[in-house]
């Protein structure tokens, strides 16, 4: 297992190299100048000169590329090119507000589409399995911001169960909770019909095996047969959806930030490309990408722990 796990981290430390190269080129050959949106258009062209040259951009590519790397590997991001801050400092700033979010979101779209999934599977072709595949479909039809505004008009302005604008700002746990349930359910929404879907599908190929059907000759309940030899066969496709769909859910957040005008990375990252913060949006981009690889590492791991017969190779 320690083997498997350096080899992942070796893959790890290949794909952020490739992500940071990629990023690099790809934000500097975008149309605009980024000392022009900072300076304004009335700017004379003796003060974009001074500006290019103070944050860099009058160097050679080449350099320019390998001072990134240099600076990326001591962990240091540079500074924003709007703000002047340290980049790595305003990204730890709001990414607590992302991070709770998502894993708010992760555990209600789990808790809503296992159930959902195995209820389905039990009650194969009839009204709840045709119910569950319907409401499945329009959880993954449903784009995110299009949910989020009838989630807002529904349980904040009609109902005024939750409040409008999602401030994260609240340090007591009730005020917390509220803040958080609308954006996470929002995001939860499409996980869970994900999660459903899959669900669905494994548990169905797992009550067609032998074994299943030997238990329930022998006299074991219905419950007892899929809670204790079914469920956690067909879970080793649950865990590889939730952890490829987490990936997804980081990046449906910034919708959701936005919609829910809500704290984190989402706005940061709107507001980097509106303003074409070079170094912000490098930050950003290996933020999100490392984020990436260590849940796909632990979803590897978690293998292990739902299916002993599972070989790390």
């Amino acid at each position: 297992m320690l083997g498997f796990v350096l080899r992942r981290l070796g893959f790890a430390v290949v794909t952020l190299f490739a992500v940071l190269t990629l990023v690099f080129f790809v934000i500097r050959v975008l149309p605009g100048d980024p000392t022009v949106v900072i300076l304004g258009d009335q700017a004379s062209a003796q003060s974009i000169a001074l500006l290019r040259e103070r944050i860099g951009l009058d160097r050679p590519i080449w350099l320019q590329y390998v001072q990134f790397l240099g600076g990326a590997l001591r962990g240091d991001w540079g500074t924003s090119l709007v703000s002047g801050r340290p980049v790595i400092g305003e990204i730890l700033n709001v990414l607590p507000h992302t991070l709770e979010l998502t894993a708010f979101a992760l555990v209600l779209g789990v808790a809503m589409g296992l159930p959902a999934g195995i209820w389905a599977a039990v009650n194969r072709n009839r009204i709840p399995d045709y119910v569950t595949r319907i409401v499945s479909l329009l959880g993954l039809s449903a784009p995110a911001f299009v949910s989020g505004i009838v989630l807002l008009l529904v349980f904040a302005i009609v109902l005024r169960w939750f409040p409008v604008i999602s401030s994260g700002q609240s340090t007591d746990l009730w005020g917390k909770l509220r803040d958080l349930t609308l954006p996470a359910l929002n995001l939860a929404l499409i996980m869970a019909a994900y999660v459903t879907r899959v669900t669905r599908s494994s548990m169905l190929e797992v009550l067609s095996q032998d074994y299943v059907r030997t238990a329930m000759a022998k006299g074991a309940s219905g419950t007892a047969v899929v809670l204790r030899h079914a469920l956690r066969n067909c879970l080793i496709p649950v865990v590889t959806v939730v952890g490829l769909y987490l990936g997804i859910l980081i990046g449906n957040s910034v919708l959701t930030e936005i919609v829910f005008n809500r704290p984190g990375l989402g706005k940061l990252i709107v507001g980097a490309l509106n303003q074409r913060d070079y170094t912000m949006l490098q930050g950003m981009m290996v933020i999100y990408t490392l984020i990436v690889v260590l849940v796909n590492l632990a979803t590897d791991l978690v293998y292990g722990l739902v299916d002993p017969r599972v070989q790390y190779k």
